[in-house]
């Protein structure tokens, strides 16, 4: 089954939510619908990123997990941008 991953901009954080909070919402959000592989913290040009990789069937499938993390995130922290990419041998390729 292909390897997908989330990666998502962080910018504000809602009252009372720690920082450390973030990534263990956004893999529990994937994990309510597939088996999410990994998860990390990253800081791209300088913005703080949680990334989540998980399993899916094709690309729309991927897309929808991506979705559904994001929407559930919405409460908790300000999501700047989000990026699906799908692994491709060495490559992450973009999807969405």
């Amino acid at each position: 089954m292909p390897s997908y991953r989330v990666t998502l901009a962080v910018g504000a954080l809602a009252p009372g939510v720690a920082p450390d909070a973030v990534l263990p919402e956004a893999a529990r959000l994937v994990a309510e619908r597939t088996v999410v592989e990994a998860q990390d913290v990253r800081l791209l040009r300088g913005v703080p990123c949680a990334v989540v990789r998980y399993e899916a069937a094709e690309d729309s499938d991927a897309v929808a997990i991506a979705r559904h993390a994001v929407h559930g995130l919405r409460d908790t922290v300000e999501i700047r941008s989000d990026r699906v990419t799908r692994r491709d041998g060495a490559r992450w390729t973009p999807i969405a």
